[in-house]
C-alpha cells in the first residue's frame, strides 16, 4: 500500500513538473563549474536564437566610452535578458552562450578572462540565477567597433 502510494505521488509530481524542465536537461560537469556539460533540448521546445549583442555606452552622455571587460559582459547580458523576457523567456533558458572577447587595454594582447568571468557570475550560478549554460569563451581580433570588447550570442530553449 505505502508502495503504490509512494508510486502515485512520484507519478503526480512528474506530470506536474513545469514543461520546460521536460523538454530542456541541463547536464553539470563533474564536480559542478562555470558551465555545463551539455544541455539536451527535445523536439518541441520552444527555442529563440539571439542575434550577437554588444555593450551599451556606460554613460549616455559620452556614447563612446563602453567600460571594461566585466562593465561590457554586464551590459551586454542585460541586454540579452530584456530581449529574452520579450520572448516570454528568463537567464535561466539560455543553453548555448558564445562569447567573443577582443584582447583588453592593458592585457598584454590577451582578453580578460577573468573580468568576463566575473560579469557573467552576476547572471549564473547565483541566488537569482542558480542554473549555467554551456559556453564557448573565444578570443578574437576584432569586434564591430575598436571601443568592444565583447560580444555575445545565445540559444534559448524551453
Amino acid at each position: 500500500m505505502k508502495l503504490l502510494a509512494l508510486a502515485a505521488a512520484t507519478l503526480g509530481l512528474a506530470l506536474a513538473a513545469p514543461a520546460a524542465a521536460q523538454n530542456v536537461e541541463k547536464v553539470t560537469t563533474t564536480p559542478p563549474g562555470r558551465i555545463l556539460a551539455a544541455a539536451k533540448v527535445k523536439t518541441g521546445a520552444t527555442t529563440v536564437y539571439l542575434s550577437g549583442q554588444l555593450a551599451s555606452p556606460v554613460d549616455p552622455a559620452k556614447p563612446t566610452e563602453f567600460g571594461d571587460t566585466k562593465t561590457q559582459t554586464i551590459s551586454v547580458l542585460k541586454k540579452i535578458k530584456a530581449l529574452l523576457e520579450a520572448h516570454g523567456m528568463t537567464m535561466k533558458d539560455i543553453v548555448r552562450m558564445d562569447a567573443y572577447l577582443t584582447a583588453a587595454p592593458g592585457m598584454d594582447g590577451k582578453m580578460d578572462f577573468a573580468g568576463f568571468n566575473a560579469g557573467f557570475a552576476e547572471f549564473f550560478n547565483n541566488a537569482e540565477n542558480p542554473t549555467t549554460t554551456t559556453r564557448t569563451t573565444m578570443q578574437v581580433a576584432a569586434l564591430a567597433g575598436p571601443q568592444f570588447l565583447v560580444e555575445l550570442t545565445v540559444i534559448a530553449a524551453k
